[in-house]
């Protein structure tokens, strides 16, 4: 909660720094690497960097979480605290980097908007951060606690047991300790992170949801390549990296498990939404629930571009099919007619001939307009706002907008 003399500033400030918030991000990460280039070559996206990606997801995020402060003083803004908090433990992100980033955000703040940052101003914003960051620390020191391990170790070497070419640019890795013994316990829909050294010597991170359920010894990821669309950014370097040279005998730099989109327990209906490669995180929930033998009604749609481009096809209907209270709902932007059975559809997924239960809990992966067009319509189909859970594949754009 904010004090009573930050509150009234941080309220009349709110939407002149909120404009400003995308360049004052900007600023901020141009300030950061002048004095630690090592974090833009061995802990940020550099392809997110370059994008502008990275800058807008957090300008969103400091947007909503000091909005929520002061719209809901009584509330801790955890839903947007726990997402980040759970991509921080993924990288390995510890306490003593925040003093760090707070001196070059509330810098940018200064840089950007100059004479307008009086010192009660300042004062004020620098209490939003700290009780962000604060929270953070407070959340990444529980996850990393439960996990049995000091702060920031959650790197360890995993060997590649299996390699699939699932599609023309989607490649699945099986991943086993070199050690034989079992893989550390996750639960369904969470992800890792891989690192990898590039040829310039970066060491670059990416997440990849685990693909299975976690009753296996081993943990499977599905790395789909990216590829520019427009060439005003790179190629994906670590999935191009990873479809060249990640072959069965080698070993990658693998993080614990982490990610709050995660299955519940209990025997509530459910609806798994996916497009494109969101359907990895969809995937590890439909093994957990065929291998526990789930009577749960459960309802999943997929879109996607053609069946050629589907990942996993033929395993996410045969885990439908093991689930006596399961049915499967696919689009195609193309070739439909290539994938036989019921309720395959051309065009953009929609809703329309689905009517949930009131109580379904809805999970949605895939690109961010899918996610928001598939989530307004759950919404007008009457489910609660609460019982929407989403994943994000690279940084969370969905706040800010």
């Amino acid at each position: 909660m904010l004090s009573a003399q930050s509150a009234p500033v941080v309220r009349a400030t709110l939407p002149v720094v909120g404009a400003s918030l995308t360049t004052i991000t900007e600023v901020f990460y141009r300030r950061l690497f002048e004095e630690r280039p090592e974090l833009l070559r061995h802990l940020f996206n550099r392809t997110n960097q370059a994008s502008g990606a990275q800058r807008e997801a957090l300008a969103g995020a400091v947007a909503a979480f000091a909005g929520l402060l002061v719209e809901r003083p009584d509330e801790r803004p955890d839903a947007v605290l726990a997402r980040i908090a759970h991509k921080h433990v993924s990288l390995g992100v510890t306490a003593d980097q925040y003093p760090l980033v707070g001196r070059h955000l509330l810098a940018a703040v200064g840089e950007v908007l100059g004479d307008a940052v009086t010192p009660e101003v300042g004062a004020a914003w620098d209490e939003v951060y700290w009780l962000m960051a604060n929270a953070l620390i407070a959340i990444e020191a529980r996850l990393y606690a439960e996990a049995g391990v000091a702060d920031g170790e959650v790197w360890q070497p995993m060997e590649i047991a299996e390699r699939r070419q699932e599609t023309a640019d989607a490649v699945s890795l099986v991943l086993r300790r070199p050690d034989g013994r079992p893989t550390p316990a996750f639960r369904p829909g969470q992800y890792v992170s891989v690192r990898v050294e590039l040829p310039d010597g970066a060491r670059q991170i990416r997440q990849y949801s685990l693909s299975t359920a976690p009753d296996h010894k081993t943990w499977r990821i599905t790395v789909k390549r990216e590829r520019a669309a427009d060439g005003t950014v790179p190629d994906g370097e670590v999935s191009s990296w990873l479809h060249t040279h990640a072959e069965v005998g080698g070993i990658l730099d693998v993080s614990l498990p982490a990610g709050d989109l995660v299955l519940p327990e209990g025997d509530t209906p459910l609806l798994l939404a996916s497009a494109g490669i969101g359907i990895t995180p969809m995937l590890s929930m439909l093994d957990h629930l065929a291998l526990t033998s789930s009577s749960r009604p459960v309802t999943v749609v997929h879109a996607d571009r053609s069946p050629l481009d589907h990942v996993h096809r033929d395993e996410q209907a045969d885990l439908v099919s093991r689930l006596p209270r399961a049915d499967l709902h696919l689009w195609y932007e193309h070739d439909a007619h290539r994938s036989p059975g019921t309720n395959v559809f051309t065009g953009r997924a929609t809703l329309d001939h689905l009517d949930p239960d009131p109580g379904t809990t809805a999970y949605l992966c895939g690109p961010l307009p899918f996610m928001r067009a598939v989530r307004g319509e759950l919404l007008a189909k009457g489910l609660r706002p609460a019982a929407l859970h989403y994943e994000v594949f690279g940084p969370d754009l969905w706040l800010a907008k």
